[in-house]
């Protein structure tokens, strides 16, 4: 019988991934491609989806040879992606969304915040879409994006004809088909799943967007999570070296795919899965917990249903600027230069050195409150800002190190911000799992244990959003019954680090100061 495979596709800020996996989960091949990325003014950011086909398709093929496998057994494909907006025109063409007027910038990045003002006025409507948003609206999400659109490039919006999620777009290149997923609209564009009408149009009518529906060919049903979306097309399975026989499959935004990733061996398990969070962790970072139950609360994502796991409720929070804070941090100190992954690992290496000379009170009073692009959560404030306490003349490299050090230290601290509204609203949760690109980070993995007082696994998994779209793709291709299977076939477990209780005393001593800055932050703000 011949062996069967899948392939996941994750395209992130800066490139597309691609692997191959067996049913087993393991990752036999793995390539990836960079995407290009426009930024004409301050908080805009601009990808051209046909950049990211092209980055796709080259990722697959290289994923597929290095994996040594061939293309007929490649029988389901699935995406992840970051939750961008692709706009095109009534033919499927580019369509600006960029103030330089090219087509070419077709796509609005995640992490773009030119709506900010938009997503304030869908906060002050009151509507009760904001119920399972934590009751404020990001600009991070589509809608204040397409009110955006509509106000200040009018003609894109009178000519666009299709609206996607990145990752619905890219099942639209795969197969033709329009289907969404439940995970993107749900998460990212106020559909309710768990309601039998799910388009809360009286909604989009309050904020202008009364002609949505017409400009972006959105179907009035979700497709659940690892829906059998259709078989690729001739053109795509050439241009992805695959074939017509490769089941596509319903995917997820990408820190959802980490989710089911981490999480897939709890599938099922709905006692138990609340304790468990997800911590999906690179240029920003996500935190997802599910329950059987809602779980609604102000300043956390959601609670959204069925957007991972189905019959699972599920709550996002996050800190919107994590590595890039710490790239950053890298850019902006005199003694730094190039935030690649040598300056990143001589700079932990100096840490440790001088932990070890000056022990684990190293830069005490200097204190980093890490809201450089907002805080996302637990405070749901986009216009928040960082601070910085406790500076000095010293710009040698050392006290590069030592800023370096106390921000990593605020950026765990903004996990157990998060962590605690969790627990105050229904979650019991004291085990994190951690993937993404601070598993290579040793001091994050070090602080998110002993800031938190949780259990920290690290999946063995080399790629944990990888292997959840993989198991997308195979629920998609009928390897596995359903989702819940699919993840608890191909889940790989991962290695413990419990926290250190002899730094509880520091870490708490700093979040009494992390709390307390927050507080003077807004009360500098108040002053009128």
């Amino acid at each position: 019988m011949t062996k069967q495979f899948v392939c996941a596709v994750d395209v992130g800020t800066g490139s597309a991934r691609a692997g191959i996996l067996d049913t087993r989960g393991a990752l036999l091949g793995r390539a990836e491609h960079p995407i290009a990325m426009n930024q004409p003014k301050p908080d805009h950011a601009e990808h051209d989806s046909r950049d990211i086909w092209s980055a796709v398709c080259t990722a697959v093929r290289a994923a597929r040879a290095k994996a040594g496998v061939a293309a007929e057994d490649v029988v389901g494909m699935s995406f992840d992606a970051t939750c961008s907006l692709v706009v095109r025109d009534t033919h499927g063409g580019q369509l600006s969304v960029s103030v330089t007027g090219d087509k070419r910038w077709d796509t609005i990045v995640w992490l773009d915040h030119r709506a900010i003002a938009e997503a304030d006025e869908c906060t002050t409507s009151g509507h009760a879409v904001l119920d399972y948003i934590g009751g404020v609206m990001s600009p991070e999400m589509a809608t204040p994006k397409l009110m955006w659109l509509k106000r200040n490039l009018q003609k894109t919006w009178n000519e666009a004809g299709y609206l996607f999620d990145l990752a619905d777009f890219l099942t639209w290149q795969a197969t033709g088909s329009l289907a969404r997923s439940q995970c993107t609209l749900t998460a990212k564009w106020t559909y309710l799943a768990h309601e039998e009408t799910a388009w809360q149009r009286d909604f989009f009518d309050i904020v202008g967007l009364g002609d949505l529906f017409e400009h972006g060919n959105l179907p009035e049903k979700a497709s659940p999570v690892g829906a059998d979306i259709g078989p690729l097309t001739a053109r795509a399975a050439a241009e992805l070296g695959l074939t017509e026989k490769c089941r596509v499959g319903a995917g997820v935004i990408d820190a959802y795919a980490g989710a089911l990733g981490v999480l897939g061996g709890f599938a099922g398990d709905a006692e138990n899965i609340g304790r468990h969070l997800a911590l999906i962790a690179g240029t920003s970072s996500c935190v997802m917990a599910m329950s059987p139950d809602p779980q609604p609360f102000a300043g956390v994502w959601g609670p959204y249903y069925g957007a991972a796991l189905p019959k699972l409720w599920l709550s996002e929070g996050g800190q919107s600027a994590t590595g890039a804070l710490l790239d950053h941090i890298i850019r902006w100190h005199g003694a730094g230069g190039e935030p690649d992954a040598a300056m990143h690992a001589k700079i932990a290496r100096r840490v440790a050195e001088l932990r070890a000379a000056e022990g684990d009170n190293l830069a005490a009073r200097l204190h980093v409150l890490p809201d450089f692009h907002g805080n996302r959560s637990p405070l749901a404030d986009p216009h928040a800002v960082g601070v910085v306490s406790g500076l000095t003349l010293d710009s040698s490299f050392d006290s590069l190190c030592k800023l370096y050090w106390r921000t990593a230290v605020g950026i765990a601290l903004g996990v157990r911000h998060v962590l605690e509204a969790l627990n105050e609203n229904g979650y019991l949760i004291d085990t994190l799992h951690v993937t993404g690109g601070h598993t290579k980070n040793p001091l994050l993995m070090e602080l998110y244990a002993d800031a938190t007082g949780c259990t920290v696994i690290e999946p063995l998994a080399d790629e944990a959003v990888l292997l959840g779209t993989g198991m997308v793709a195979a629920t998609a291709a009928g390897l596995f019954p359903d989702l819940n299977a699919a993840c608890l076939a191909m889940q790989q477990g991962g290695r413990t680090r419990a926290s250190n209780p002899a730094s509880g005393p520091r870490f708490e001593r700093d979040y009494r100061i992390f709390l307390e800055m927050h507080r003077q932050r807004q009360m500098l703000d108040a002053i009128r």
